[in-house]
Formats: C-alpha cells, sequence, structure tokens
C-alpha cells in the first residue's frame, strides 16, 4: 500500500456525512432557493442555457426560472443576448470565501513556481465587466507594480491580462466590453481605438498570447497567456510583469512564453 494513503471504510463515510437539518415551510425562503437552483443549473459543460433548459435543470416552471435569471441579468450575476444566459465572473463574488481556498490555490503553486523559474513577479487575474480582477500575485519585489494584490482592479482594454481574456470571448461580446470602457491614453503608445484593439484581439487569438510594450506605464512591458480548464474552456490568465531593461525579444520567445506554457498545460490538467 502506497505510504501515506488512508483507507476509509464506507462505514466512516456514512458517519462522516453531515447532517441535514430538515426545515418547516414557514422557515423557507421559496425565492432565494429558486435563485440558488437557477444558479446551480449552470455546471460543468452548461455555460450557456435557455430559459427551458435552466427550467428543467433546476425543476422550476419556465415563469420562475425566466425571473430568477433576469434578476441575475438586472443585478449583473448574468448576461443574455435574449435567448442564451451566460453567468459573469461578478456570480464569483457570492462565494468568496470559496474562491479564496479554490481557484487561487489552485494557480498559486504554479505562479510561485513561475516567479522563482523566471524571477519575474507574475500574476493570475479573471475578467469582471470592462476590468480584470487579480486573484493571486506572486511578487519578485521589482519597483513595477508593487501596489498589485489580489483583489486589485485595472482596465482590461490596455493589459495584456485583459487582452488575452477578451480575446477568448466571441467577438461581438469582447466589442461589447471595449465599446463601454473608459479608453484613455496611458501613454503615447497605448491603444485606445475600437478598431485597432480589435485588430489586436485578432493577433492574440491566432498567436495566443497577448504582448503588450509601454501601454500601461513607461518602461514596463508584460506577456500573459489564457489559463483554460481541462475542458478547454477559458477560465483565467496569467501574465509575467517585466521591465524594459529584462525584456528583449529574445528572451521572451525562448524563456518567457515557454515558461508560460508550461504553466498553461499544468493548470489544463487540475483545472475545474
Amino acid at each position: 500500500m502506497a505510504r501515506g494513503v488512508q483507507v476509509v471504510t464506507a462505514a466512516e463515510t456514512e458517519m462522516a456525512k453531515p447532517e441535514v437539518r430538515v426545515l418547516r415551510d414557514v422557515d423557507k425562503m421559496g425565492g432565494f432557493g429558486k435563485g440558488l437552483s437557477v444558479i446551480e443549473a449552470f455546471g460543468q459543460g452548461r455555460d450557456r442555457l435557455t430559459i427551458a433548459e435552466v427550467a428543467r435543470l433546476s425543476g422550476l416552471d419556465r415563469a420562475s426560472a425566466r425571473r430568477c435569471l433576469l434578476t441575475l441579468v438586472e443585478r449583473r450575476y448574468a448576461t443574455t443576448d435574449d435567448r442564451y444566459f451566460e453567468l459573469t465572473p461578478r456570480i464569483l463574488k457570492l462565494g468568496q470565501s470559496y474562491l479564496a481556498a479554490s481557484l487561487p490555490r489552485l494557480i498559486r503553486p504554479a505562479l510561485d513556481a513561475l516567479a522563482d523559474r523566471l524571477r519575474e513577479s507574475c500574476s493570475a487575474a479573471v475578467l469582471d465587466g470592462t476590468e480584470v480582477v487579480y486573484i493571486a500575485r506572486s511578487s519578485h519585489h521589482h519597483i513595477m507594480g508593487t501596489g498589485l494584490h489580489p483583489g486589485s482592479r485595472l482596465p482590461a482594454y490596455c493589459t495584456s491580462l485583459g487582452r488575452v481574456l477578451l480575446a477568448a470571448l466571441p467577438s461581438d461580446q469582447a466589442k461589447e466590453i471595449i465599446d463601454a470602457s473608459d479608453r484613455q491614453k496611458l501613454t503615447d503608445k497605448t491603444l485606445t481605438t475600437t478598431k485597432a484593439l480589435l485588430a489586436e484581439l485578432n493577433r492574440i487569438r491566432g498567436q495566443g498570447f497577448s504582448f503588450v510594450d509601454q501601454e500601461v506605464a513607461p518602461n514596463s512591458r508584460s506577456v500573459a497567456v489564457p489559463i483554460r480548464n481541462f475542458d478547454g474552456k477559458t477560465v483565467a490568465a496569467v501574465t509575467v510583469g517585466l521591465h524594459v531593461s529584462r525584456s528583449s525579444e529574445q528572451r521572451i520567445e525562448s524563456e518567457i512564453l515557454p515558461a508560460l506554457y508550461d504553466l498553461q498545460g499544468q493548470l489544463a490538467e487540475i483545472l475545474p
């Protein structure tokens, strides 16, 4: 028997199950329960659903499912194209405590290893509306980005993290986010027009990574790749922040990108 493997009997498993308390009807909030059922309908492989599909998966009637979905859209926990509904990253706020122990927990060891390998600061983020939200960071104390930490937000349109995540979306959805963004020219190199940004997203889709050269701040560069789960869905992005003096084209091609692709492959095997 492999050392460190603990055998648990069926009886012990049964004893370990938490006791389920049966509530009286007067103690239940029916509408809240229906809303949770609708959220739970969006499971693995079911990221876009119609009202009829949500009703079937949640066990609700169509009218109840529709009201719950429209409420989620109104509160920006979901989006719709008038046929399909999809949850947004804002839904993570409902499980922030769990998130602190799940996606960042799974990404953090690989991120730390990447930072140690490259001796550079590395970050992971998810998309929330027109911004990226940092969920993990491993810093090597270079001057750049010292104020960033989990929970920090940056515009998506001008950051390598944001562009990678936008490039993973359907083109029309990415365009809507770009159009809704406050596209300020942070440096003389910052792309701000919709045409230029959409062209850049097409380039990223083709090459598989984003490279941002001094568009956020002078002398700062960054390279980012999408992070996908084992279903192939982009769930986050990881970036390496670089000073211009440490980011030659040769180093990016021979060291930075191979390291990022290694991390990408590792996480694709473990992320749900």
